[in-house]
């Protein structure tokens, strides 16, 4: 078409010349003569001069030109519609799937199409609608004319856009669908299904394919198929009746196929639904305005505070371990003094006040489900357990989990604590030493434990600090029922010898002998290996120790795993994350916890590993991410009982290596744990009073006897530690409840020239 009009737009000028001339030559001719033209011949029509021969050729030439390529043009596009209809039918029919009763419908189509072939363009019917699944085409889909009656012959009816007839609408560029290498569309076609009636008029561009079957047959079947964007009409919400459709579009590569669609679905609404996604992915919620990563003390105090402040706060709490978050002190201390057998699945336990209670911070009622947390009105606290944060984004906030989910947050706490070291000699010791030795740190370390003690008939605890002091004395006292052997070795002189003075350690390791323990001190282990259905320690003076297991409390290690991908400044010298005073580490980042290594306005750089620091830290760094901005001036401190006799409570730095005075006095039966607990209440010591209070026990101090230093029994008393003749740390040995003295000293930071006369707050010689 566009030829011929380029051809025309060029010729035009010379036939309208040309028919110019022979009018002006026939006027010349009438007026010459003076009568009426008699013959065209006469008029000499011709563009050339008059006279000339051939001068008719060349408009002769040009319409007839014009005729031929207009007939030319017409018979090219009709045949070519007509092949392209006939090859297309053909092609349909020599696919597989097709019943033979629609092959043969799909035959006679094509039969009856070669019979019209010689048909004029008026009589060329509409081309029956065939089954294409093809590509999507970007054109605005326009109205189409009602389906025609007759039988669905093919598993497919293509709803076309064209309203005229076919030469009308001339295609220019032929159409090619890419080869389908898997069936797009599976669906068993009974053998009479007539189509049903459709009132109002279906909107769907060319490349669409509108499936229509029965609702009582299989409809898709999902690998080749994604779903559409469109809505699906439930059945029965239509005046007329109802037609279900459903909406494919076919996937040219197999890449591009969604893996949900990999299993086909027996179930024809599933086919046409998102499915739904499966439980484990429901437990990880996407966001948490406050992220806790770590499921211990320090992360709990935080939730508790966040919440006081913010009642709608929305808390996520992230923990490796299946437990709930729980108190952990009571796993080397009263949980072994229980008389329940049942004792390793309750965790109940008795205080020394004898009020039970259970390791639990909360029971499982308190928290809410992980998936329900954004969902939940006025938010509340849930716990993510069985889960590990392996990376953070700080830049885009979010961490990812060990099983690549990733979740978002506003704010982030890190409150990871520690792991529990092991000797380098174990872990080269191989398999069968790494199976009989238990690092203590977590609830199943204590079950673990507890039923070992009961199996074998000896235990080695190496470690003389506060955990393996008081493992072996709780295991002591139970070795004579138990017929177990409980041996202690450590390299120290004595017992805690790296906190208390060497007299002092000295007198608690014969108390901790007393309770059933062979210590073995001045201990080095230099190898340990397993024969003869025996671990055999080797220590490096020659002395061998045989043994069932090993329980390793040689110290925490702090976790920062995500320092690298976080961007966080781990501290050199003590470990941990280093933070300012209000506990961050970036902008929207906290830490608290073992695993924070603070700055004391008092004492310098710290990192402290014991519970009170845990709730204390954690309470504030909450308190903070709700905006209260507050420093972290506080002193922590921290207790270890040996026993329900023996216990003490300590608070800033407290090192052997450091010059000490001790001021003690006789001990009576209200100066023990066990009593203390019974006059407070209380059974973990770990509620840090306030500076008031010790204003107020100062100002009512009476003032005490005389004080004797104690040389042998050193039943109870005070121990300063001092750096620079400053008090930097303080051991109330067997003196309950007097911690807030103890910590307003240390904030003062004065210089005491008698230490005696500060004994005197006190009052370790009241009755």
């Amino acid at each position: 078409m566009f030829k011929c009009k380029t051809v025309w737009n060029k010729l035009a000028p010379l036939a309208r010349a040309s028919s110019t001339l022979c009018l002006q030559n026939a006027r010349k001719s009438v007026l010459r003569h003076g009568r009426r033209l008699d013959m065209v011949q006469k008029a000499q029509m011709s563009s050339g001069p008059a006279g000339g021969s051939g001068e008719n050729t060349l408009y002769y030439i040009l319409v007839g030109a014009t005729c031929l390529g207009a007939g030319v043009y017409a018979y090219r596009t009709v045949s070519g519609d007509k092949e392209r209809f006939n090859e297309r039918m053909i092609e349909l029919a020599s696919r597989p799937k097709l019943e033979p009763k629609a092959a043969e419908a799909v035959a006679e189509v094509v039969a009856e199409s070669k019979e019209d072939a010689a048909a004029p363009l008026e009589s060329i019917p509409e081309p029956s609608p065939e089954p294409v699944i093809s590509e999507p085409v970007a054109e605005e889909p326009t109205p189409t004319e009602p389906p025609v009656e007759e039988p669905l012959v093919t598993e497919a009816i293509v709803k076309s856009t064209e309203t005229e007839a076919v030469a009308e609408a001339p295609v220019t560029e032929p159409f090619v669908e890419e080869p389908v290498t898997e069936p797009v569309v599976e669906a068993s076609i009974p053998e009479a299904i007539v189509e049903a009636p459709v009132t109002e008029p279906v909107e769907a561009s060319v490349a669409e394919s509108v499936i229509e079957v029965p609702v009582t047959e299989p409809i898709v079947e999902a690998p080749a198929v994604t779903q559409s964007e469109e809505p699906l009409a439930p059945v029965g919400e239509s005046d007329t009746e109802p037609t279900p459709v459903i909406i494919a579009e076919h996937v040219p590569e197999a890449s591009s196929v969604s893996e949900s669609a990999a299993d086909p679905d027996p179930d024809p609404a599933s086919a046409a639904v998102p499915l739904e996604p499966t439980a484990a992915q429901l437990d990880v919620p996407e966001h948490a305005p406050y992220l806790l990563i770590g499921g211990g003390t320090a992360s709990f105090a935080a939730a508790r505070s966040i919440r006081a402040r913010d009642p709608g706060a929305r808390v996520l709490i992230v923990t490796e371990e299946s437990d709930l978050p729980y108190m952990r002190p009571p796993l080397s201390k009263e949980l072994w003094f229980s008389d329940d057998p049942k004792v390793t699945e309750t965790l109940r336990f008795k205080q020394w006040n004898g009020k039970e209670r259970s390791i639990y911070f909360q029971p499982p009622s308190f928290y809410v489900s992980p998936a329900d947390l954004a969902k939940v009105e006025n938010g509340g606290v849930a716990v993510l357990t069985g889960h590990k944060v392996v990376h953070m984004d700080v830049r885009g906030n979010k961490v990812k989990l060990s099983d690549g989910r990733e979740i978002s947050y506003e704010k982030c706490l890190i409150a990871t604590g520690g792991v529990p070291r092991n000797l380098q000699v174990i872990d080269r010791a191989g398999e069968e030493v790494m199976k009989r030795t238990t690092l203590f740190r977590k609830i199943e370390d204590f079950r673990t434990l507890e039923k070992i003690s009961r199996e074998v008939k000896s235990i080695a605890i190496i470690g003389g600090g506060f955990l393996g002091s008081e493992l072996a004395c709780a295991m002591g006292r139970r070795s004579t029922d138990l017929g177990v052997e409980v041996i202690q070795m450590f390299p120290e002189k004595g017992n805690m010898g790296k906190v208390l003075p060497e007299y002092l350690s000295n007198w608690t390791t014969e108390k901790v002998r007393k309770e059933g323990v062979n210590v073995i001190t001045d201990a080095l282990v230099k190898n340990v290996s397993y024969k003869n259905d025996k671990l055999e320690i080797k220590l490096k003076d020659g002395r061998l120790v045989k043994t069932d297991h090993i329980v390793a409390a040689v110290g925490l290690e702090p976790s920062v795993d995500l320092a690298k991908s976080g961007g966080l400044e781990v501290d050199s010298d003590f470990g941990g994350y280093r933070v300012n005073a209000e506990l961050q580490a970036r902008s929207n980042i906290w830490v608290a916890g073992d695993a924070a290594c603070f700055y004391d306005i008092r004492l310098g750089r710290r990192r402290v590993e014991h519970h009170d620091h845990a709730v204390v830290s954690g309470r504030l760094a909450g308190e903070n991410m709700t905006g209260a901005s507050k420093p972290y001036w506080h002193q922590s401190m921290f207790w270890s009982d040996l026993g329900p006799d023996v216990g003490y409570e300590a608070i800033g730095i407290v090192d052997s290596s450091l010059p000490t005075v001790g001021v003690f006095a006789k001990a009576t039966a209200k100066d023990t744990p066990k009593a203390a607990t019974e006059q407070s209440g209380t059974g973990i010591r770990s509620e840090s009073e306030t500076e008031e209070v010790a204003g107020a026990l100062k100002a009512g101090t009476t003032a005490p006897p005389p004080l004797i230093q104690q040389k042998e029994d050193y039943g109870k008393g005070v121990i300063f530690y001092l750096r620079d003749k400053v008090v930097v740390g303080i051991v109330l040995w067997n003196v309950f409840n007097r911690m807030p003295i103890a910590r307003k000293i240390i904030k003062d930071g004065e210089e005491h020239t008698d230490l005696n006369e500060v004994a005197k707050l006190f009052n370790i010689h009241e009755d």
